[in-house]
């Protein structure tokens, strides 16, 4: 759209470290839908954002505003990709604690635990041999 966009600093700063910048934006005013009668159906006040890089499609007719509509929708889109952004960090700390996990050396003492299970397990199965077997 051709007019500026009156947004809060807090926005502008929300938007700048989620890594949205207006020139990605796709902005469309459609009309909306749902109850409010022929006002709903003759108004444009439906907002339609659209950010190129993520693909994300976003709908927002929230207010009888456009202008309200239209940072209501920007404030939607930082909260998804917020969101998106946070679940992959998290998804990557996992696995790099699932790496560090598995490439752990046991203590000394689990090792001392383990000779002494296969231990036990071996006697347990010397245990089930026949009694034939004991002499060879």
């Amino acid at each position: 759209m051709g007019k500026e966009l009156p947004v809060s600093e807090e926005l502008l700063l929300r938007m700048r470290r989620a890594k949205i910048y207006e020139r990605d934006l796709i902005e469309r005013v459609i009309r909306g839908s749902g109850p409010g009668g022929q006002k709903v159906n003759k108004t444009s006040s439906c907002v339609q954002l659209r950010h190129i890089i993520s693909g994300i499609d976003v709908k927002c007719q929230e207010s009888r505003s456009l202008m309200v509509n239209r940072i209501q929708a920007r404030n939607l889109m930082c909260s998804i990709l917020e969101d998106r952004e946070r679940k992959q960090k998290e998804q990557r700390k996992s696995e790099l604690e699932k790496i560090r996990r598995k490439n752990r050396q046991p203590s000394k003492r689990q090792k001392k635990l383990n000779v002494i299970n296969k231990r036990k397990h071996g006697i347990k199965k010397r245990m089930r041999r026949s009694p034939n077997s004991e002499n060879e």
